[in-house]
């Protein structure tokens, strides 16, 4: 799954990597959870990339109450296309949520230890996304987006059975095409990423806690906790 990621690269470079218009310096993220605003990029009606901030936590266009979107912040990868929440924005209302990195967590109940992993040596990513518009009762206007996962890696296996879908960059401009293709034609694009590809390390329990987003969160752990994990 990914219960939290990191976003800790300037504008310009996210605007380059993702081939947006400039973007002015952003605020790096080193705790980004479900329930908080993310930046997603997705493709205009002309089909130009733009970055938009997008409430983590998916509410479908047909829910009564925005709060289902606290359940709906994974999906996975094989089965978005039937599943009624996700369906209608599989077709038509993809994007990709920038990262450079994610975190997992190991140990006991009440003593887990996070992990944080990074791609391609800490490049910067796209995990493969939906978003949805949904206006509720009292007219209140609500953009939202869930992120996509698949099968874990063997080097993230030890930690969870699935892992965020990233994207490779040579994907993002079918992954955001407009217009409802096949299920069987995305699919494909929705695969771990090779064990080689990601590097784990044990960073702060500071990260269990939601209200913490500083440099401190990627501190290592007390070493009893490094001799036990590595």
């Amino acid at each position: 799954m990914c219960g939290r990621f990191t976003l800790r690269r300037p504008g310009p470079e996210i605007a380059e990597h993702f081939d947006l218009e400039a973007l002015l310096a952003r605020e790096p993220r080193y705790n980004i959870a479900p329930g908080q605003p993310v930046a997603v990029v997705r493709a205009d009606a002309a089909g130009a990339r733009q970055l938009a901030e997008l409430h983590w936590g998916l509410v479908p266009a047909w829910a009564e109450d925005a709060r289902v979107g606290g359940r709906l912040v994974n999906a996975r990868s094989e089965t978005v296309s039937e599943r009624r929440a996700f369906a209608s924005a599989f077709r038509s209302r993809r994007c990709i949520v920038p990262a450079d990195g994610f975190y997992e967590w190991t140990g006991r109940a009440g003593a887990r230890q996070p992990v944080h992993i990074e791609v391609r040596g800490g490049a910067l990513f796209g995990i493969a996304g939906l978003w949805e518009a949904w206006r509720g009762p009292d007219g209140r206007e609500l953009e939202s987006c869930v992120l996509l996962t698949t099968d874990a890696n063997a080097a993230i296996r030890p930690l969870h059975d699935r892992m965020p879908a990233i994207l490779s960059p040579d994907t993002y401009a079918d992954w955001l095409a407009l217009g409802e293709q096949a299920a069987e034609i995305l699919a494909p694009l929705l695969h771990p990423l090779p064990d080689a590809e990601v590097s784990l390390r044990p960073v702060s329990p500071r990260v269990n806690h939601v209200d913490f987003d500083d440099p401190a969160c990627l501190d290592p752990p007390p070493e009893p906790a490094q001799r036990e994990l590595f």
